[in-house]
């Protein structure tokens, strides 16, 4: 590769947009839903299915129900997104983007894998 096309190449990657925000994974089958928040979007879905796959998602109880079903049986939802390159501090608003959807859902116990906040 020539090096006009290289530069060309890094220019157009430094204007891609990354978006930060929250997701929902739903169990369809039990009802139940995980709410997280990432700081880059990207291939998010599929990361976390790769996980899920090699056993290695850090919630268990997903993991364990993952196991059991197979992946057929959840579905991934972009929750809320915005362009990280436009806030000044992305962990801070994710995690408040966060907690406003756990709040809103509530997916603890029976209605979801999350962990309620202690309070």
């Amino acid at each position: 590769m020539d090096k006009s096309k290289r530069k060309e190449l890094q220019e157009a990657y430094k204007e891609m947009k990354t978006y930060m925000g929250v997701i929902r994974i739903t169990n369809t089958m039990r009802g139940k839903t995980y709410v997280g928040g990432y700081p880059n979007l990207k291939n998010k879905w599929s990361t976390i299915q790769a996980q899920l796959e090699m056993g290695q998602f850090m919630n268990l109880e997903l993991q364990k129900d993952w196991n059991a079903q197979g992946g057929a049986g959840f579905e991934y939802e972009v929750l809320e997104q915005k362009d990280a390159n436009e806030i000044a501090d992305v962990k801070w608003t994710m995690k408040q983007l966060e907690k406003a959807w756990l709040k809103k859902l509530e997916p603890y116990g029976e209605k979801g894998y999350n962990k309620p906040p202690k309070e």
